[in-house]
């Protein structure tokens, strides 16, 4: 028995040896990104985006005499110089505080309006069945292509033709209409990979397509929903081409408001540096806000 012994472990094979190969250059590149460097980086690089709006909240808290002498910057060196009176002289101010007014009034409704009728299509693009449903859908993504220069002045025509030019109205229904192709097409798109089995299994329960849409669709499409939502706030509020065109001096958003604040032999800049800061920090707050949603509604789809 020990002579058997010995044999078998003479004949035992070594153990494996692993040796680790040198890491590819990807995988060096990976390791690289992933890093503490390039997050201190990437921080970096958000501070140095944020500094127009750091300088423009700074200069509109100053004096106006001392943001035409000096740069904002001066400001860490004499702090006595921030004062809200700007803020009081922009408050005071009807034309500017009317048109913060007209602002929220044009951007909520037609947010609304584009995020609602835009999900209602988008589901019966998705899976609702009736006559001509691609060819509307393909006409629906032509409309993609169409800029909004070319449709000013016939549109301009025919809300003068119906007495609505000018008006709160008129600015609400340009945006929709240019809003929906881009909401219809988002949202069928992310309507469509919903399992068909939960449908199915919802109808069989009972459920009606209204139900269906607003107890199911509507909240597996959330993040596509807010996407969407933040996407139309934001080009509406910052919009001025079409509140140029469309309004007057009753309706006029803040992005007009600023512009006719402009005087003949310099800047109105006691007026101009607060509501420029109103104007651009509401965005940022709403885009901030739901930030976690708007990454997963760009996201969505992308891994399944």
């Amino acid at each position: 028995m020990s002579a058997d012994a010995g044999r078998l472990t003479k004949a035992a094979p070594e153990p494996l040896t692993v040796v680790k190969g040198e890491q590819s250059l990807g995988g060096r590149l990976a390791s690289f990104v992933s890093g503490g460097l390039v997050r201190v980086f990437l921080i970096i690089v958000g501070l140095f985006w944020l500094v127009p709006t750091i300088g423009l909240l700074i200069s509109s808290l100053r004096p106006p005499e001392e943001m035409t002498a000096s740069g904002w910057w001066e400001v860490f060196s004499k702090p006595s110089q921030l004062t809200f009176d700007s803020y009081d002289k922009l408050l005071g101010n009807s034309d500017i505080t009317n048109s913060i007014l007209n602002t929220v009034l044009i951007t909520v409704p037609a947010t609304v309006l584009v995020v609602i009728i835009g999900s209602l299509a988008g589901y019966a693009f998705a899976w609702m069945e009736f006559p001509g449903r691609d060819w509307w859908f393909l006409g629906v993504v032509g409309l993609l292509v169409v800029p909004v220069q070319v449709a000013l002045i016939p549109i301009a025509e025919l809300f003068g033709s119906i007495g609505i030019f000018g008006s709160l109205i008129g600015v609400i229904l340009f945006h929709v209409g240019f809003g929906l192709p881009f909401a219809v097409f988002l949202l069928r798109n992310f309507f469509a990979e919903i399992p068909r089995e939960l449908l199915e299994a919802a109808r069989l329960d009972g459920a009606g397509e209204l139900r269906l849409f607003f107890r199911v669709v509507m909240p597996l499409g959330g993040p596509a929903i807010a996407a969407l939502g933040i996407f139309q706030f934001l080009w509406v509020w910052n919009d001025m081409l079409v509140a140029l065109i469309f309004t007057d001096a009753d309706s006029q958003p803040i992005t007009v408001a600023l512009q006719t604040q402009v005087r003949q032999f310099g800047n109105n800049i006691d007026i101009l540096a607060p509501g420029a800061f109103i104007s651009m920090v509401i965005p940022l707050v709403v885009f901030f806000a739901f930030q976690r949603q708007f990454v997963s509604g760009v996201m969505a789809g992308a891994v399944k």
